[in-house]
């Protein structure tokens, strides 16, 4: 990287920078989103730096190896800038941020064990920053996080009164990443992303960036805290809608009904967001979100009860996925003690590898405790070991064969390609349905012992 700094409080410097592509840029955390990140900003023709603590996925990535597997189009775009040079890794945040103009920070905000957001990783990161970078930096955090929480914390960690002066010195906005996993190329070149900053012109600088890179529709909120808040009410109301139809479901079973069908019909009104049941709520970020504006309500004085109860809604879902399990056993005068039982996907969610805080792991825990022994079959975690458990390589016949029922978790493309005929092998024909892909009568017909959570029968 060249030593020559740019202001990033003026828009003109910045302009000419993205037109001579002598910005340079810094992606601190080069996960699931900030790998994209980077090398969207790479593409561009920006030098673009990453930073990350694990140092086996920086190996991955200076020696030529793509680590996102299950997003679509982003290894040629990885390949391209690796080759162009404008691209590379590293663990020493010390080397590069003090050279670098704009600092992107995408960071986890897992929780910690009471639900309490945990903001850590970025209060480490804004200490570095205040030790190592230089002036006229623009510093953009695109982690979802709390209203307020650049106001009241990042500012103060990384100003220092002799050399860094929030507004003058050195600038800070958000923007908050609005993806998802298995889609983010679609979703980084397609969605609006929204934009807010300490004052006007940062916001615009930011925009101007944005615009740059991705060319998609950039929202101006009047500052950093209302654009977090929207971002947290645009994920936490698709968490309470899952909850109430997962709460609806509940009782459709009781009176034979099924759900699907009510959603199918309910969708063609104009007015109607249609979300599906299912075992659970997991991933990086509904159930966080939640936590967060819980956590922000909490620190204000504020009751979010409704958030509140869908929070509770959606954990116990895992809980009625094993009653389904223990009724179908029942039906067939067997205990789930001793019984082998495929899981079918352990990923939070269809055709991607990961399981952050996916349901499956409470349902296989919970099996676990009345007895049972657990098999796993998910095409994106093939002969591993995840949850203590080894995974089968493939869903062979040989497999089924030996077990005596099946609980489809994840929603996989490819369990759509199995037969109602593929369970009959097994001992126990028990098919456990958390996804609505198979066909209850058809399931009936077939003669399996068949549970579909939220498909009553009537």
């Amino acid at each position: 990287m060249s030593n020559l700094k740019i202001n990033m409080n003026s828009i003109e410097d910045v302009k000419k920078s993205l037109n001579s592509r002598t910005l340079r840029v810094c992606v601190i955390g080069i996960g699931r989103i900030g790998l994209p990140t980077a090398l969207s900003f790479a593409k561009a023709g920006l030098q673009t730096i990453g930073v990350d603590i694990n140092e086996n996925l920086i190996q991955k990535i200076n020696t030529g190896i793509f680590p996102l597997k299950d997003e679509p189009g982003y290894e040629e775009i990885f390949n391209d800038v690796i080759k162009n040079q404008k691209f590379s890794a590293t663990t020493k945040t010390e080397d590069v941020v003090p050279n670098s103009d704009l600092i992107l920070l995408s960071l986890p905000t897992p929780m910690d064990e009471n639900n309490i957001p945990d903001y850590s990783a970025l209060r480490n990161v804004a200490r570095n920053l205040s030790d190592t970078m230089s002036s006229n930096s623009l510093v953009i955090v695109e982690s979802t996080i709390e209203p307020g929480f650049i106001e009241d914390e990042m500012i103060t960690i990384i100003s220092k009164p002799d050399r860094l002066k929030i507004g003058e010195t050195f600038s800070i906005g958000v923007c908050p990443e609005n993806a998802n996993p298995g889609e983010i190329l679609h979703d980084f070149t397609n969605l609006p992303r929204l934009v807010g900053a300490i004052n006007n012109d940062t916001t615009k600088i930011i925009k101007m960036i944005y615009n740059f890179v991705f060319g998609v529709e950039l929202v101006e909120m009047p500052n950093c805290k209302t654009a977090n808040a929207v971002k947290l009410t645009t994920n936490v109301f698709r968490d309470i809608n899952i909850a109430f139809i997962s709460e609806l479901s509940l009782m459709f079973e009781k009176l034979g009904i099924d759900t699907n069908k009510v959603l199918e019909a309910a969708k063609k009104k104009y007015n109607f967001q249609v979300h599906y049941p299912g075992a659970g709520v997991g991933g990086p970020c509904l159930p966080i979100n939640s936590y967060q504006l819980l956590n922000t309500a909490r620190k204000t004085g504020v009751n979010l009860s409704i958030i509140e109860s869908s929070r509770k809604i959606n954990e116990k879902m895992p809980e009625h996925v094993v009653e389904l399990v223990a009724d179908a056993f029942k039906e067939c005068n067997k205990t789930i003690q001793g019984s082998d039982i495929l899981i079918l996907g352990i990923s939070y969610k269809p055709d991607v590898k990961d399981i952050q805080l996916t349901p499956a792991e409470n349902i296989i825990k919970k099996l676990k405790d009345l007895g049972a022994n657990i098999h796993i079959y998910d095409p994106y975690f093939s002969l591993t070991n995840v949850f203590g458990i080894n995974t089968e390589e493939n869903l062979e016949t040989t497999t089924l064969k030996k077990m005596d029922a099946a609980i489809v978790v994840t929603g996989h493309d490819e369990f759509k390609n199995f037969t109602i005929s593929d369970f009959r092998l097994m001992r126990n024909p028990i098919l456990v349905d958390t996804r609505g892909i198979f066909d209850p009568v058809e399931a009936k017909n077939a003669k399996l012992i068949f549970r579909g959570l939220g498909r009553g029968q009537s």
